[in-house]
């Protein structure tokens, strides 16, 4: 089977061999539903329990603060929504280049009689201080930032944010799905700082697809979005999805094991990719600005994005494009239209996001492919006109 060299990182990961290793009991000899309270129930309650502990440990929480979902757009939905249920009405302020899962519910509080106000980014995809302590003036009721940018890998220093959000009595969250496992993420230290909430994802960090988590201080009121059975403290009913589970508190497990010297790696391999993309003369987004170190986000004049895309990945590489796509219209990427990049250039981004997996040769390789992919689209081009 044709099995390109996975460059896609941010989007998904492979699972972990100990993670699916740990998960395979919980699909065949040890099935009980945790609320059983028979020996079968009560095996699968302890194995939720230890991998909560496995997650609150990941992120200096406290176990109590550990909310299971299925995801993170779960997650998101369940801090803004769930909030502003609470709360009532009042302003809630978002990045403009947050993810969707963050950027769709707010607007659909805004069309429920929220006020939503974007806070703008500067051409790095940092939140613009300036503005941003505008916002604060107007003391909204939230505020969701994310604490890497999924395209980017911007990372944005919530820290003194939150700080000023406190000050204004806002409830913060940030999304640190792409952060965590690359990033040292200490809840309890930003929850010192003013973050109320956090959101893990566990297929993001080798960890099983379906399971999540909103690690949120427990001051916080919030209305679930799904009722019923009141499992997780009443905030997440359904019954559990122990394999998913258990493998998320693995894939936690070995990320913190594991980052520094990942990151480390990465950091490397990525050196090696900028310099061949600079090279080709690429503008690489976000270059000025501290970012994830397995994240480049590029585009080369004159090539569309998708069309680059589609090549590299009959080339054998696969990685993902900036543009969002509906019926026959590519639209530029929301995240680089905040950052002000300029349409055309933005419909030519592609992203790159490495991993565990990745070689110095697999990255040479790509950009080998990636130098005769565009020779040959920009003799085309040529040929049309």
């Amino acid at each position: 089977m044709f099995a390109p060299v996975y460059l896609d990182h941010n989007a998904t990961t492979p699972a972990e061999p100990a993670v699916l290793e740990a998960m395979l009991p919980y699909f065949s000899v040890q099935f009980g539903n945790a609320s059983s309270r028979h020996e079968y129930g009560r095996a699968a309650r302890r194995a939720i329990d230890d991998a909560r502990a496995q997650v609150a440990a990941a992120v200096g929480a406290h176990v109590t603060e550990v909310v299971f979902t299925s995801g993170g757009s779960e997650a998101n939905n369940l801090l803004l929504k769930g909030g502003a249920a609470c709360l009532g009405p009042g302003l809630l302020a978002i990045g403009a280049a947050e993810h969707p899962c963050v950027l769709k519910p707010a607007e659909q509080l805004a069309r429920r009689g929220w006020t939503l106000e974007k806070l703008p980014v500067d051409g790095d995809g940092r939140i613009v201080r300036e503005q941003y302590d505008m916002v604060m003036t107007r003391k909204p009721k939230i505020v969701s930032l994310m604490l890497a940018n999924n395209e980017t890998g911007v990372i944005e220093d919530i820290e003194p944010l939150a700080e000023h959000a406190r000050a204004a009595g806002t409830w913060f969250h940030s999304d640190a799905v792409q952060a965590f496992g690359k990033l040292p993420v200490d809840f309890r230290r930003l929850n010192g700082a003013g973050v109320h909430a956090l959101t893990l994802s566990a297929h993001k960090m080798g960890g099983p697809k379906g399971a999540a988590a909103l690690i949120v201080d427990k001051r916080l009121e919030l209305e679930p979005l799904i009722a019923g059975g009141g499992h997780e403290r009443g905030l997440r009913s359904g019954t559990e999805n122990v394999a998913a589970i258990v493998g998320f508190g693995v894939a936690c497990q070995l990320a913190v094991e594991r980052r520094a010297a990942l990151a480390e790696r990465l950091a490397r391999l990525r050196t090696q990719l900028e310099q061949g993309l600079l090279g080709l003369g690429a503008t690489l987004f976000g270059q000025q600005a501290e970012r994830l170190p397995n994240t480049v986000y590029f585009a080369l004049a004159g090539v569309d994005g998708e069309t680059l895309v589609g090549h590299l990945d009959r080339a054998g590489y696969a990685v993902a494009s900036g543009a969002a796509c509906s019926s026959a219209n590519p639209e530029p990427s929301h995240v680089l239209r905040a950052m002000g990049v300029d349409g055309e250039l933005a419909r030519g981004a592609v992203r790159v996001s490495l991993g565990r997996g990745n070689t110095e040769e697999q990255v040479a390789g790509f950009l080998a492919a990636l130098t005769m992919t565009v020779d040959r689209l920009q003799r085309l081009t040529a040929m049309a006109v």
